[in-house]
């Protein structure tokens, strides 16, 4: 993890960001940043699947007992961290495909999003933009509850809106 970036939040964390490896860490830090600027307090941990198989399941089996919300579970090539997530726990499970090195996160992406009916992950797009995203989903389902948060929420959208408005595009016939 990154020294500017911490890997929880001071206070009892409302969601966890886990993934399968550290190597995930590039695409996740991209979610736990998004959390880190609207003041929602988070933990962030590597539980592989695979290698941890009895930290995942004891981690998913107290989720809710510790506070957590949310989960935000990234992991790429078999990408069985957040399907098997939600097997383990009534919290929601937001996933994050990450890239993997072979096929690109696609991989990833169709793992995360098949799950079987009654074991639902709310999959988000490969990479940084889908953890990002998967973390604005968690504020926003975090904000129906908060009012605070909720007035965050909508200032950030304002904002995202200001600046598409401000965007000019090149004169025509210039070359981009």
């Amino acid at each position: 993890m990154t020294a500017s970036m911490p890997n929880s939040s001071p206070d009892a964390p409302l969601v966890g960001v886990i993934m399968g490896s550290s190597s995930d860490w590039d695409v996740m830090q991209h979610a736990v940043a998004m959390l880190h600027d609207f003041g929602v307090a988070y933990e962030a941990r590597v539980i592989s699947a695979h290698r941890m198989p009895h930290d995942m399941a004891e981690y998913g089996a107290a989720a809710h007992a510790r506070g957590l919300r949310a989960i935000i579970a990234g992991a790429g090539g078999a990408a069985h961290l957040p399907g098997m997530m939600a097997a383990l726990t009534d919290v929601p499970v937001f996933g994050v495909p990450v890239p993997s090195k072979y096929l690109r996160g696609e991989d990833s992406l169709l793992s995360i999003v098949q799950m079987p009916k009654g074991v639902p992950v709310a999959t988000f797009a490969i990479g940084e933009a889908g953890a990002a995203n998967a973390a604005l989903h968690v504020v926003a389902n975090l904000a129906t509850t908060d009012a605070a948060l909720r007035d965050k929420l909508l200032a950030f959208r304002a904002r995202q809106t200001e600046a598409a408005r401000a965007m000019q595009l090149p004169p025509a016939g210039a070359r981009a």
